[in-house]
């Protein structure tokens, strides 16, 4: 029988008609409803289709249509808005929404200042145990105060000044996240009052969303829509509309993190003695919690949380600008008190900004080693993302034009862990003068080469080649970086003074160099001289995967290098490969198998590289990996933390060496998880798919396994 069967009349045992009375049918679909929609929104696990979902909501609306006097404030009908209000209400918060105390200091000394003083107000020692602390985010949204009574939610505030905030009661019944009506624990009563603080905000994917349909609108003719700057202005945006249909089409979402006004436990009231186990009794009742919190101990376990998260943190679906921590134990928290209105038992501890105003002082294109010209807007210098930023990259020419930026505007810059900085949006309201739009030009800037823009692709590039001296000198530095071939030393300094004076024009012409001729350029040094000339002999001897990189063939990167060189062996079958043995490489598609036989098919690049090799490069060969076993060989995996006795790149190598591929999330399609000390949220996520989990003992076992097998196999196949 469906869900939507339930509520169909029935025959009782004699036979007569047993129908459910109008109360019993709207409060048990509303009860269904509920349930469903905590399965959906807090739960990400639907157990009915969205269909049969609708189906209970209308006949759930016809009822409470037919029947007006029935409505409730907790019915799920409530959520989708429609309330037009004139201004917002104020109310005053039973227990002031108090602010905290926030350590500016980003390095891991802030944890460290934070713990000292709690133990100090407590009067511990240094032999005395450490503090258990509850580490949780600091999300990027709208403080809201949610009141319950009997269960169900009958005001939402903002917290305004701390005393008083607004009355947003109707736009936030439409967060499908925040429950109407409070779920019933087996063993948690639900108080008869409680007010949950928490967090409403805006998912990045959901604020993308958003963006995109406001584009579309304005496209459309709707001049009275705008787009939105960020998801913490867009999210606060939502909650103010006056009219609660407008903030129903905003997708919204909410965690619990804190505890207002609440029943006292000697009138049936909840009884914590920890605010982790109050944190648990939040989701009992049905509201979300941050996966991401944790119970640590003493100002070490402090900086582990803040250290890892900030190293997680741009993998994040939402935005957070730090960490915060509060003594677990609710008596301790009792005793420290609060000073000055902030609370003695909790600190937030800032991330470095990842977003900040500046000016556009001009607009750039650059030009890259393969020819792609990428506008740069010149900033004014800004501190964003822990260091200073003065470009920021447009990325292309429909990007610069959709975003409109000018020289003279006012724009919001984002830089996000390693990200290279980019400009998120300009402030029109700001804009001065008349700068025209932005146009990408139809020549190089560099060498005067024609700029082409190939079809079914977003960028242009230079059609100059070697010729164009921008991209000789990303081919050479490209060819010279670590990852490559690696010679220390050869910085753009030294690339630009020899390809800008005409001695270095093709890779060939590095190895070329003499003492003599270097030790002529300006500004270098005898021993700056002797050490180019040593670096240059001793990057000679390196590996194939390394070689193939180095020479910069579009779309290929370094794990493609790694697959072409293990499948074929040498470098001549990479050379002479044809577009069906390409296309059998792991990685390789049409794209990568065309750009592969597209430059090896130039006779300056086969010249090129008979020259290097006539220099002194070279490398171990081998058999093919066609010909040789490779019991890995689709099988992906994925390392994380640090292992004991081997590095990342140790381990990489043995797991690729048997044909596996090494990947740097975890997905469906991973097969194992080789994890070490301070594993993060990918071992989280590998044991929420049951993937199978390996220690650095497990690897090694795995892999003297795969080779005793090989072993016993060669032993046979030699037998008569």
């Amino acid at each position: 029988m469906s869900t939507f069967d339930l509520f169909a009349d029935t025959p009782d045992p004699q036979g007569k008609a047993s129908t459910l009375s109008i109360v019993e049918k709207i409060q048990n679909l509303r009860a269904l409803l509920h349930h469903h929609g905590h399965c959906y929104y807090t739960l990400d696990s639907p157990e009915i289709p969205d269909t049969e979902y609708d189906k209970l909501f209308r006949q759930l609306q016809d009822l409470e249509a037919q029947h007006p006097e029935l409505q409730s404030a907790d019915s799920p009908t409530q959520r989708i808005g429609g309330r037009v209000l004139d201004t917002f209400a104020s109310v005053r918060h039973r227990i002031p929404m108090l602010s905290i105390r926030t350590e500016t200091d980003t390095e891991s000394s802030g944890a460290q200042a934070f713990d000292a003083r709690v133990r100090r107000e407590l009067g511990l020692d240094e032999l005395a145990p450490p503090v258990a602390y509850v580490a949780e985010l600091k999300f990027d949204g709208l403080a809201m105060s949610l009141r319950y009574e009997q269960g169900a939610l009958v005001n939402a505030a903002t917290r305004g000044d701390g005393e008083s905030g607004e009355d947003v009661t109707a736009n936030i019944r439409t967060i499908g996240q925040i429950p109407l009506r409070l779920k019933q624990g087996p063993s948690l009563a639900i108080p008869a009052v409680l007010e949950v603080r928490g967090e409403v905000f805006m998912r990045r994917d959901d604020f993308d969303a958003l963006n995109e349909r406001q584009r579309a609108r304005i496209a459309a003719g709707a001049k009275s829509e705008k787009t939105f700057v960020n998801p913490r202005n867009a999210a606060a945006g939502a909650v103010r509309q006056l009219d609660s249909g407008i903030a129903a089409q905003r997708p919204l979402s909410f965690f619990a993190y804190g505890l207002g006004d609440v029943t006292p436990a000697t009138d049936g009231g909840p009884t914590f003695s920890t605010h982790y186990e109050m944190l648990q009794a939040f989701k009992v009742w049905g509201f979300p919690v941050a996966e991401q919190i944790q119970c640590v101990q003493g100002a070490q376990g402090l900086v582990t949380y803040h250290q890892h998260i900030a190293q997680t943190r741009d993998r994040l679906s939402f935005d957070i600008d730090g960490v915060v921590y509060k003594v677990n134990s609710l008596a301790l928290q009792t005793q420290l008190g609060f000073v000055t209105r902030e609370p003695r038992w909790a600190v937030a501890h800032k991330f470095p900004a990842q977003e900040e105003l500046t000016t556009v002082l001009g607009i750039d294109v650059q030009v890259g080693r393969t020819g792609k010209l990428t506008p740069v807007a010149k900033l004014s210098p800004v501190f964003v993302g822990g260091v200073t930023v003065t470009n920021a990259t447009l990325h292309n020419e429909d990007e610069a034009r959709r975003k409109d930026v000018r020289v003279g505007d006012t724009v919001i810059v984002r830089r996000a862990g390693d990200v290279i900085p980019e400009v998120v949006s300009v402030l029109l309201d700001k804009r001065v003068g008349d700068a025209p739009p932005f146009c990408m030009p139809h020549s190089c800037p560099v060498c005067g080469s024609l700029a082409v823009r190939e079809e079914g692709e977003a960028d242009y590039r230079c059609t100059g080649g070697l010729f164009c001296s921008a991209q000789r000198k990303q081919a050479i530095l490209h060819f010279a970086q670590r990852r490559a071939v690696e010679v220390e030393g050869l910085g753009e300094k030294l690339v630009d003074q020899l390809v800008d004076s005409n001695i270095v024009k093709t890779l060939p012409d590095l190895y070329r160099l003499g003492f003599a001729g270097l030790a002529q350029l300006d500004r270098m040094a005898e021993k700056s001289a002797q050490n180019i000339v040593a670096a240059l002999e001793a990057s000679k001897p390196t590996t194939l995967p390394r070689f193939l990189f180095g020479l910069g063939i579009r779309h290929v990167g370094e794990a493609t290098a790694k697959e072409l060189a293990r499948h074929f062996g040498s470098l001549d079958r990479v050379m002479d490969a044809s577009e069906d043995a390409l296309l059998q490489v792991n990685d390789v598609g049409p794209t990568v198998a065309h750009s592969l036989l597209t430059f090896f098919s130039q006779p300056h690049n086969r010249e090129v590289v008979e020259q290097l090799r006539a220099c002194g490069l070279h490398w171990p060969e081998g058999e093919p990996a066609f010909q040789v076993p490779q019991p890995l060989a689709g099988q992906t995996f994925v390392l994380t933390g640090s292992l004991p006795t081997l590095s990342r790149d140790q381990a990489k190598e043995l797991l690729e060496a048997q044909g596996a591929k090494v990947a740097g999330s975890v997905s469906k399609k991973t097969n194992y998880i080789v994890a070490g000390a301070d594993a993060g949220s990918k071992l989280d996520k590998a044991r929420e798919l049951g993937i199978a989990i390996l220690d650095e003992e497990g690897l090694r076992n795995l892999l003297a396994k795969l080779q005793a097998d090989q072993a016993t196999s060669s032993t046979n196949e030699s037998k008569p």
